[in-house]
């Protein structure tokens, strides 16, 4: 059974159709760093969201260092595009 998305997660993943910086997402979104943090780790251990080195060229996935999510790039999956597009039905 799909976890079903919080608003947040929508507005993160709906940002995420290329690769963007944990910093592009934080002022895009203006939440709060903490919840973003939060949220971006959620969608990463769901599959829904794919880590890229801070150029967004090459993944990373599944190893990162959460405590510096600054020195990454993120990017929506099929998976989580397919979360927001079902959780809409």
């Amino acid at each position: 059974m799909a976890t079903k998305l919080t608003i947040t997660e929508k507005q993160i993943l709906g940002f995420l159709i290329y690769p963007e910086t944990f910093h592009s997402i934080l002022e895009e979104s203006g939440m709060p760093r903490g919840s973003l943090r939060d949220d971006v780790m959620n969608l990463v251990s769901r599959g829904y969201l794919v880590v890229y080195d801070r150029e967004g060229k090459h993944p990373l996935s599944p190893f990162y260092d959460t405590d510096n999510l600054e020195d990454f790039s993120f990017k929506a999956t099929k998976l989580g595009l397919d979360a927001i597009r079902n959780d809409n039905i």
